[in-house]
């Protein structure tokens, strides 16, 4: 009997109604899998440093044709006329922004090393990522009996099962101890709404396609432009980053040493399989007051606020912004925060 869009639009809804309680329903389906922090962020013991990595030491290596994912999009579960996840969400519960766009795919990593590490990527799309992971959050939130995508799937950490789309997940936060939070919009957002996180987070994707604009920090900067100041997302074919003022300024401060940035880690989701490059960014007092001034309250995807970083998380937080909060604060001191 095939599924009707009714009840697909109402499990839809129950998952982004309760994204925190499925989360730790999906997180009991991991016993013994190590977390991040005590969150409930799965990981490796490779994928998690002793200390913070300088972000200019972790290398970027590039794949362009890796081997496709061992799990395909499942055409099952979905209403008739859809082929995919994706195109039943555009057209019966679509988010403000909801575009396939091009995306980095995470395909090894080892951070191992104390104070450099290594991400190997290669090309994918935006509903690559949505494909499965949304299914397969879906598929818990609908009580599907088996979980039988998820079942397919396996280890969560294993990258070659799936399309394994990273984002990256910066917490921003002062020398003297406070940062940015951000809740969630679940109308705005396809992944994690409902949900507080830090800020910046987002895909990590090039401007175009292909490894031309492999870079950590350039998309980093272009995610503060966008969530904390709320500059648009459309650059252009023109654009060039370089010359555009705002990374300039960004980038000028993060080279006098005004703004430091690290990795912290990689974690992966229970709920969703969402995978995230853990960053943290420390700025001077007077350089966050240069740069936002104008920070939003409101941006596209929900309010944004302050909070004091003090080693608490609030509650319901996204998993991989509390591991974020949990791993700086335990190296704090080497970050150069001194909560008051």
């Amino acid at each position: 009997m095939s599924l009707s869009r009714e009840r697909w639009r109402a499990d839809r809804a129950l998952l982004n109604g309760d994204r925190a309680g499925l989360g730790r329903t999906a997180g009991a389906l991991y016993p013994g899998v190590p977390r991040v922090a005590g969150t409930a962020l799965l990981t490796r013991p490779e994928w998690i440093p002793d200390a913070p990595i300088p972000l200019e030491n972790v290398r970027l290596e590039w794949d362009a044709a890796p081997a496709p994912p061992a799990v395909a999009a499942p055409a099952d579960g979905l209403p008739d006329g859809f082929a995919t996840y994706a195109e039943a969400m555009a057209a019966l519960a679509a988010p403000a922004v909801f575009e396939d766009r091009p995306f980095y795919r995470l395909l090894a990593a080892d951070l191992a090393p104390s104070g450099r590490g290594v991400l190997r990527l290669g090309p994918a799309g935006y509903f690559d990522g949505v494909d499965i992971g949304e299914a397969v959050a879906h598929e818990l939130a609908a009580g599907v009996p088996g979980l039988p995508l998820r079942r397919r799937i396996g280890d969560p950490r294993d990258l070659s099962r799936r399309p394994a789309l990273s984002a990256i997940t910066t917490l921003t936060v002062t020398a003297s101890g406070s940062y940015v939070l951000h809740w969630r919009d679940p109308a705005k957002v396809a992944h994690a709404g409902g949900l507080h996180h830090v800020m910046p987070v987002g895909g990590f994707q090039p401007l175009t396609g292909g490894p031309a604009d492999l870079d950590l920090w350039r998309t980093m900067v272009r995610e503060y432009a966008e969530e904390l100041l709320g500059g648009g997302e459309d650059y252009g074919e023109a654009f060039d980053q370089e010359a555009w003022p705002f990374h300039r300024a960004l980038t000028g401060a993060r080279r006098d040493g005004r703004v430091r940035a690290h990795c912290l880690g990689l974690g992966v989701d229970p709920l969703t399989m969402a995978l995230d490059v853990l960053t943290v960014a420390v700025f001077d007092d007077a350089a966050f007051g240069e740069l936002f001034g104008g920070l939003v309250e409101v941006n596209a995807e929900g309010r944004v606020s302050v909070a004091p970083f003090d080693g608490t998380v609030p509650e319901p937080m996204q998993p991989a912004g509390a591991a974020a909060l949990g791993l700086a604060w335990r190296h704090r001191a080497v970050l150069g925060i001194t909560p008051g």
